[in-house]
């Protein structure tokens, strides 16, 4: 995992839940760990990472991800098994 990835995931796992983070940095650091991303319908994407799957709006028209999405992606993430430790692939 590249120190951008873990700026992003460090940024993700903050406590008060940080917005502002940019989707694209989020999409990359997931692609990162591992996983799969397709689009679906609208700017929604599924994200499947350790047989967890998760649908996804992408922010629009800024491409910056306010807390609540932020939240579900760090959700998401303990759930897959991910935590600040994660080296990643």
């Amino acid at each position: 995992m590249r120190r951008r990835h873990r700026r992003t995931l460090a940024a993700i796992f903050k406590r008060p839940t940080q917005a502002g983070i940019r989707w694209a940095d989020i999409e990359s650091l997931l692609q990162a760990c591992g996983a799969d991303i397709e689009e679906r319908a609208g700017s929604r994407v599924a994200v499947e990472l350790n047989d967890v799957v998760a649908i996804f709006h992408r922010p629009h028209p800024r491409p910056q991800a306010d807390k609540g999405a932020v939240a579900s992606v760090r959700r998401f993430l303990v759930a897959a098994g991910v935590d600040m430790e994660a080296d990643g692939p």
